[in-house]
This record gives C-alpha cells, structure tokens and sequence, in this order.
C-alpha cells in the first residue's frame, strides 16, 4: 500500500477544505459539527459537539449523530488505506453493534485504534481479490476521558476487477 497516497489522504481529511466537501457527501455530518481531529496509520480521532441540533428530548447528545461520528472515525481509516490503491476498493458497513454507558453532555471524541487491522485488511484483498470483512473497535471519550459509548463496525471490502 501506497504511503504517499495515505499521506495524501490523511492532510486532505485534516485541512479546512475538507469541511466544504464534506458538506456536497455527508452534508448531516456537517450539520452535526463532526471533525477529523487528527489521522495516522494507527488510529483516528473525530469530535462531535453537544449542540442544539444533535441532542435528543433527554438533553444528551443524539444516539445517531454519535453513531456518525464513530462510523467517520472507523470509516476514515478504511478510506485512507483504499485511497487511491490499484485495483481500487470498495468499502460498506455490513454491521453495527454499540453500546451506551454513559450521556454524552458535551463533545465526544471518537477514537479508532485499529489501523493495522485496515491495512492487513486491505492489502489481503488487494492480493487475493476475495471479498473479505472485518471489525473496527471505536470508543467515544468525553472531556474527562470517560468512556461514554462503544460502537463496532463490520466492514465489506473488496478490491475491484480492472
């Protein structure tokens, strides 16, 4: 897998101009406020604000808008490593599980650690051609870094014939 075209994904994902093309792909993703804070190879943080659009009748944050952002935060690794890769790759979630510990009041920063199971992932369809899935782990932290809700997502991959 190419670095160059992950470090060109990654400072795309992180600049001002992502904002403006986030709005024409995932224009609720923008009204939520979500934000790709910081992406490497190993992990990926999203924030999502506690504001009056994203919260429900119990004043908490929205449990879908939470579920958006921890789906960017997994996602984001997904697209990074399938940037640009030959044969390309396509990527769908194929499942969901979360569970809900304790109400997000205020931002929530999501945190994808598993950036070396995307890249075994990928580069093993990129090689065999065999669709596969996986499971990325993704925790939401509030500001005193308690645990507020785990997600996991199953991701369908496969590397498309030329």
């Amino acid at each position: 897998m190419n670095t160059k075209h992950r470090e060109q994904y990654r400072k795309l994902a992180l600049s001002p101009f992502f904002k403006a093309g986030m709005l024409k792909v995932m224009p609720m993703g923008t009204i939520a406020g979500l934000k790709i804070i910081e992406l490497d190879d190993q992990h990926c943080k999203v924030t999502v604000p506690y504001k009056y659009v994203n919260k429900n009748p119990f004043n908490t944050t929205y449990w879908a808008v939470l579920g958006m952002a921890a789906e960017m935060a997994s996602g984001a690794m997904v697209q990074m490593y399938t940037h640009k890769t030959t044969p390309s790759v396509s990527m769908f979630v194929t499942g969901c599980k979360a569970k809900f510990i304790k109400r997000a009041l205020g931002t929530t920063t999501f945190i994808c650690d598993e950036g070396h199971i995307v890249a075994e992932n990928v580069q093993k369809t990129i090689e065999t051609k065999e669709p596969l899935t996986f499971v990325n782990q993704v925790k939401g932290y509030d500001d005193q870094n308690n645990v507020l809700v785990e997600f996991e997502f199953e991701w369908s991959i496969k590397a498309r014939s030329k």
